[in-house]
């Protein structure tokens, strides 16, 4: 299948079923469609970074940082059109409605731009690994000539220094039989690799850990930061309107913006790198969670929910772009995916926690959060990989 059609497949089915969400008429529907709405989600995240990553330098990998740069813009426009429909005049049962139709647009918008109008290479490591060097080539070529430059790479000069694929090459397949064949091969040798050395397989499990545990705790705060919000008094001891409750939160999804752009410096500062980057970030993301539940002031709840968008940014930017640079190439796709896969399914487990937790303190999902981020902060003390500056293969 390769990185791009994956990459633009996975980005039109969560078009077509996030804007289905928006005229659904039960709740069994929206919890159908939800779910395919994350099938198209889940398979795009994992794949983007990889896919990036493999264009780019080795002396520019820190983009990747850069890259998750991104996730705030969009959590600051989802927040936006949230505020735009569901805190304005907007009927309760309409505003809704209105926002999934606005944003199942967008993303349908994005996906006819980048597979019409702009013009998208698949990853030439991903076309080398199934040995289709001619293509890769004219890949190499496609690229420097987008960037008004020339390239010394042929497929000759390619054979010579991996061999001619041609006396080997079996007959050509068609797109079902090779999928068949995916299908029929796919074992845990796919895993195997990522437990190569007893150094990678530690940094394998302790990375995994982490997604499953950030993805269970991120949720249990972010998800329902509106409510938390929507539960803080103002100055004058009165509630807080649905109006300030989603302009609060806009406000805070503002701040996560200059968190990433700060990453992306200093996963490249010596004696911070990836490592230190996402660790502090992490224990920071802990102790303002503990200091969220300590007041409700409306006030402070936004300065702390403000505060805690900066740190959470930094944290997932860095594990975003740290994740596919410390897998090698043959089995990057295998582990981003599975750490995709960990990820969503803590994600999926964080809102049946929260409804069942027992009435009593408000609080307990989300100091339940940041027992779970700081769990992630320990686990990240021992990784024991670090790849600023070290060769992406």
């Amino acid at each position: 299948m390769g990185r791009r059609l994956a990459f633009n497949a996975t980005l039109l089915i969560a078009s077509i079923f996030g804007t289905a969400v928006g005229a659904a008429q039960s709740w069994i529907t929206v919890c159908w469609l939800y779910l395919f709405l994350g099938f198209g989600i889940g398979g795009n995240i994992p794949v983007d970074g990889a896919l990036f990553l493999e264009f780019l330098p080795n002396a520019s990998s820190q983009l990747l940082t850069l890259l998750s740069a991104w996730w705030p813009v969009g959590q600051l426009v989802a927040s936006l059109l949230g505020w735009a429909f569901m805190g304005t005049h907007f009927a309760p049962d309409k505003g809704w409605r209105y926002f999934l139709y606005a944003m199942g647009s967008l993303t349908f918008t994005i996906f006819i731009y980048r597979s019409f109008f702009f013009k998208f290479y698949e990853s030439p490591k991903f076309l080398l690994s199934q040995g289709r060097q001619s293509e890769a080539v004219a890949v190499i070529h496609g690229i420097a000539y987008r960037n008004k430059t020339t390239t010394w790479l042929t497929e000759e000069i390619l054979n010579e220094i991996g061999g001619d694929l041609e006396a080997t090459a079996g007959p050509t397949l068609t797109p079902s039989q090779v999928l068949r064949r995916k299908l029929a091969s796919f074992s845990t040798k796919r895993i195997g690799p990522l437990f190569a050395t007893k150094k990678l397989g530690l940094n394998t499990a302790l990375l995994w850990f982490c997604w499953i545990t950030i993805g269970l705790g991120y949720p249990l705060f972010n998800s329902f930061l509106p409510q938390y919000l929507a539960k803080g008094e103002s100055a004058s001891g009165e509630p807080v309107s649905i109006q300030e409750t989603y302009r609060n939160y806009a406000i805070a999804s503002v701040t996560g913006v200059p968190g990433s752009l700060l990453a992306c410096y200093t996963v490249e500062v010596a004696f911070i790198g990836r490592k230190g980057t996402m660790a502090t970030a992490t224990l920071l993301s802990a102790i303002f969670l503990f200091l969220f539940t300590s007041t409700h002031s409306a006030a402070y709840q936004l300065a702390f929910a403000s505060i805690l968008s900066f740190f959470q940014n930094i944290m997932y930017g860095v594990l975003y772009a740290y994740t596919p640079e410390v897998f090698p190439a043959p089995s990057r796709g295998t582990g981003t995916g599975i750490s995709s896969l960990l990820n969503r399914i803590g994600g999926l487990c964080a809102p049946i926690i929260a409804a069942n937790i027992p009435v009593g303190n408000p609080n307990d999902p989300i100091l339940g959060s940041g027992g779970l981020i700081l769990a992630a902060f320990v686990a990240m003390l021992f990784l024991t990989i670090e790849t600023r500056g070290r060769q992406i293969l």
